[in-house]
């Protein structure tokens, strides 16, 4: 436990600084962030099959083209050339390594999969940074609480597990618990610093829904993990894990907010 607790210090320290900057500094630390991610997806994938060192350059190429991409475009939408340009690079090697079969069709999708998910996923962290910090803060302020009261809830009272096959230590009672102060902070802050006149009812429902898209994330990624046998993404963080055991609820929680930011 003490390890993990220094260790959340130190991201804290090293995460506050790029969050209350911003701008291109926030873009570059988020690009960054998003090649260790890939680099732990594909690495978690080859603990079944080695991925074509040529193809993992590429991966981490486009991986930071398009989580950069709103720096020339300003927005989340991603150039067809680019699209194209992947689909053609990750498909088209199929053919020199058939009969061998060392990189196939499923090869081919984890890796265009892969670079979009994460790619957009940074994407949309920096765009939304970038367009106001309190926006950021209330969605961390989501997953955030909703994980630790999760966690604390479980301990303390936790007694029907949720879906053991995925995750044998999320229960019931943690996911009321973390739902429940989730919504209840992150409500409050959003009342308080971005906007006092919004209909709360409409706000506790938007709120509630990022919570627990947040915590099926977490679920998913427990998915990938469990399906190759993984406890952790990497070993980069002491105590937490990888970059995506950390990020996981809050890729998800961003995707999710795009879909109702015109809406709140």
């Amino acid at each position: 436990m003490k390890t993990r607790v220094l260790s959340a210090i130190f991201l804290i320290a090293i995460f506050i600084p790029f969050l209350v900057v911003g701008g291109k500094a926030f873009s570059v630390f988020m690009s960054i962030l998003s090649v260790f991610s890939l680099y732990e997806l594909i690495h978690i994938r080859e603990a079944k099959k080695e991925i074509p060192l040529f193809l993992k350059l590429f991966a981490y190429l486009f991986v930071i083209l398009i989580s950069m991409n709103h720096l020339s475009t300003g927005s989340y939408f991603l150039h067809f050339r680019i699209l194209s340009l992947i689909l053609l690079l990750f498909l088209a090697p199929m053919v020199f390594y058939y009969h061998h079969n060392q990189y196939n069709l499923n090869d081919a999708f984890f890796c265009i999969g892969s670079i979009l998910f994460i790619g957009i996923s940074f994407n949309l962290l920096t765009l939304i940074r970038n367009f106001s910090i309190v926006y950021l803060i209330y969605l961390l302020l989501i997953t955030t609480i909703t994980d630790t009261f999760a966690l604390f809830t479980g301990m303390l009272v936790g007694q029907h597990k949720l879906i053991p096959e995925v995750s044998p230590k999320k229960t019931v009672e943690g996911l009321i618990g973390g739902t429940f102060m989730g919504v209840f902070v992150a409500t409050c802050f959003y009342i308080t610093v971005i906007n006092p006149s919004i209909s709360l009812v409409l706000l506790i429902f938007v709120t509630l829904f990022l919570s627990l898209i947040g915590q099926l994330g977490d679920l998913v990624f427990s998915s990938i993990k469990r399906y190759y046998q993984k406890k952790d993404f990497s070993r980069l963080i002491p105590g937490h894990g990888g970059i995506l055991d950390r990020l996981d609820s809050l890729i998800f929680v961003v995707l999710a907010f795009i879909l109702v930011f015109g809406i709140i």
